[in-house]
């Protein structure tokens, strides 16, 4: 589903990704873990579009996409969010969600005035869409809530929830757990797997092992720019060059 082929990316004389090759199958929740600065939000950026690469290829779907805005990479169904959930402060979440919907004809200035059947129609059909997601994501109860006033972790589900809003068959998840609260996380970790169980391949970097050993099918490890290893959360958490470089094995 995602093909990528000696990927580098170089800031200056400091080489952020050194030819990574990776590809990630359709179906399930791929984890992604390393240590700081081991490449994988660098990796993120290039693959959404927010970063060009400095050589290499990456293909969604079968399509190069390096090269293309992010816009029209998330436009093909390859959808990203950020680490530090930001979203617009002064609307509700309800109007985030539906800020984030595909195939408006409302937006078109004409549309917007004569507000024809083809126009309304579509809002209704992403107003049920908002209001279905806002169900599952457990945020139904603050619909009409601005979005500076969510907890951390409604925060990280709103960003979950604009991201499904845009029909993605790939989600690229930074840290969704990160600054959230233990009691939110297993709940959104729940939500992540009724995501995957639904027919969206989710790729999560996360720092939480034991969140990885229990989402994830399948582990990629990343260190100094490459891809290290995969393969089964066990089979990696085993591996003596992994323990070195990121869990810190004692001499």
């Amino acid at each position: 589903m995602l093909e990528i082929s000696g990927v580098t990316r170089n800031f200056g004389g400091v080489h952020a990704l050194s030819g990574v090759d990776l590809t990630i199958d359709k179906g399930g929740i791929v984890g992604m873990i390393g240590p700081n600065g081991a490449g994988k939000t660098t990796l993120f950026n290039c693959i959404s579009g927010v970063l060009p690469v400095s050589s290499g290829e990456i293909r969604f779907q079968g399509e190069r996409i390096d090269g293309m805005r992010p816009d029209e990479i998330s436009g093909r169904g390859l959808v990203r969010t950020f680490q530090i959930a930001r979203g617009f402060p002064r609307l509700t979440v309800f109007e985030s969600l539906m800020l984030y919907g595909t195939d408006q004809p409302g937006e078109g200035l004409v549309q917007s005035l004569l507000r024809g059947k083809a126009s309304m129609e579509r809002e209704k059909q992403l107003m049920d869409k908002a209001l279905g997601i806002a169900e599952r994501l457990r945020l139904s109860h603050v619909l009409d809530n601005k979005a500076s006033d969510l907890s951390g972790g409604q925060k990280k589900l709103l960003e979950i929830g604009r991201a499904m809003m845009r029909d993605p068959a790939m989600l690229l998840l930074d840290e969704p757990m990160a600054g959230v609260n233990p009691s939110l996380v297993r709940e959104i970790g729940e939500r992540l797997v009724t995501i995957a169980a639904e027919g969206v391949t989710i790729v999560l970097i996360e720092h939480q092992m034991d969140l990885i050993s229990r989402l994830c099918d399948h582990v990629v490890v990343m260190a100094d720019g490459r891809k290290m290893i995969e393969g089964p959360f066990d089979f990696v958490a085993g591996n003596k060059e992994v323990q070195n470089a990121y869990m810190g094995t004692r001499k």
